[in-house]
């Protein structure tokens, strides 16, 4: 009976799609010749579930098993088959392995100094075996009558984008080599380009300049507060001032309507005017001198109500891609269609979640407003607290910065501080706190610095 390795039988596992026969037989040679592989390719970011035949991707497993048992430089094809043996009796294996003399065989066939070549060509054949399931997965799914192209196009191009599996590749430094970078930033203000002003001056000074790439800000509010205004002057702060690609997903207002807000607080029109289209001349003049700025600023408005996390990253992605996006507001996050999970508050923790993973991602901005529980109002001091974020645990603890709209006004009609509101930021992640108070023009549908009344 002939033991050459090459002609044995294949893997009785189930494998369908490309493969690299050569590539991982050569490779499991070698971390058993060299098993501190094992350790330098994990590091390079290799994954041993990437080599399709189970019997040499336990190989590796058993390599990666002994290692830090032996003393020798090299692990023998003895040990291996030992330990192969012991974990096909105990079911761990479902293949049978190969015998001794296979491995001996196959051992000769080491190649320590090309290790990283045939990783990647393991890694690479095993992209293009998932590439070729996806496709038969989606061809099946696209011909089923069950099938949904709200919910499965974004599913699909979620798992292509998992293809290739991101590098594991360490990024560990010495605080020697960390503190030269610390200690230019100490004395170097951030670039205002790396920034986005939020349009609310004490705002940018608190927060050093104004949003960060890969923040997620959560906006809370009691009903009827304004936040969705706030959420708006923010919108045209980054794109009508400063030309920022902005993605404004409206869950509750339609785009007619933001874009009545959106033109109310540019060209300070009064609302209530324009809904009753009584708008005067001299404030249509105002506009018309508004109008080129606001026609050319990059901010996509998207009232779609059924929003998922995997549609708004697929469209995050193309935005980041090809138009440059930096900031996304997400108005607002309970009226998000939330995935399957065994409680509402799973599944709110879900969607903070994934949005804090979004901005980190795609290096962005994500800005989500939140309702607020009827806690301050069953308080004798309104003022609202983090701890009133509806399904609080979990946004506070994924939010870098939350900013809590108050105003004094919409519980005491009489109070002295009629028209103006605090930004209460209750939370701010390497950043001080604090309360900026602006002027509520809620007629004009926004919020403006103090100094500007």
């Amino acid at each position: 009976m002939t033991t050459d390795i090459e002609t044995l039988a294949p893997d009785t596992a189930p494998h369908t799609g490309p493969a690299d026969p050569e590539a991982e037989r050569i490779l499991a040679a070698t971390v058993m010749a060299q098993p501190r592989l094992v350790d330098d390719l994990a590091a390079e970011g290799f994954d041993p579930a990437d080599i399709s035949d189970e019997r040499l991707r336990m190989i590796w497993y058993a390599v990666e098993d002994l290692a830090p048992h032996l003393t020798s430089g090299d692990i023998r094809w003895e040990a291996v088959a030992r330990k192969l043996d012991a974990w096909h009796a105990e079911g761990r294996m479902a293949t049978r392995p190969l015998t001794a003399l296979q491995l001996s065989e196959l051992y000769n066939q080491a190649m320590p100094g090309a290790a990283g070549y045939w990783a990647d060509r393991v890694a690479r054949i095993a992209v293009a075996a998932r590439a070729a399931a996806l496709g038969t997965t989606m061809r099946l799914k696209a011909t089923s009558p069950a099938f949904d192209p709200d919910t499965d196009v974004p599913a699909f191009q979620a798992e292509i984008d998992h293809l290739v599996r991101p590098t594991s590749v360490s990024q560990a430094a010495t605080i020697g080599e960390l503190l030269p970078a610390a200690l230019e930033r100490a004395i170097t203000p951030p670039k205002q380009e790396h920034r986005i002003p939020t349009g609310i001056v004490d705002l940018d000074a608190l927060l050093s300049g104004g949003w960060a790439p890969g923040q997620l800000v959560v906006i809370g509010a009691r009903p009827a507060m304004g936040k969705t205004t706030l959420a708006t002057g923010f919108a045209r702060a980054a794109a009508v001032t400063h030309r920022i690609t902005t993605y404004f997903v409206s869950l509750e207002m339609s785009r007619d309507e933001l874009a009545n807000t959106v033109l109310c607080g540019e060209a300070k029109i009064a609302l209530h005017h324009l809904k009753r289209g009584v708008v005067s001349n001299e404030d249509m003049a105002r506009a018309a001198l508004k109008l080129p700025a606001i026609g050319d600023a990059p901010l996509i408005i998207d009232d779609n109500p059924h929003v998922t996390l995997a549609s708004l990253r697929a469209i995050v992605r193309s935005m980041v891609r090809t138009q440059n996006l930096r900031l996304l507001i997400v108005d607002y996050l309970q009226l998000m269609q939330a995935p399957r999970a065994e409680s509402r508050q799973v599944a709110v923790s879900m969607i903070s979640r994934g949005l804090k993973l979004l901005a980190k991602e795609f290096g962005i901005t994500v800005v989500v407003l939140a309702q607020l529980n009827r806690g301050p109002e069953q308080r004798h001091e309104k003022t609202p607290m983090v701890a009133d974020l509806r399904e609080s645990g979990s946004i506070e603890q994924d939010a870098d910065i939350v900013i809590l709209l108050h105003r004094e006004d919409a519980y005491e009609a009489e109070t002295a501080r009629a028209g103006e509101a605090d930004l209460i930021v209750g939370k701010h992640r390497g950043g001080p706190r604090g309360t900026v108070t602006v002027a509520a023009q809620l007629h004009y549908s926004r919020f403006v610095d103090m100094a500007e009344t």
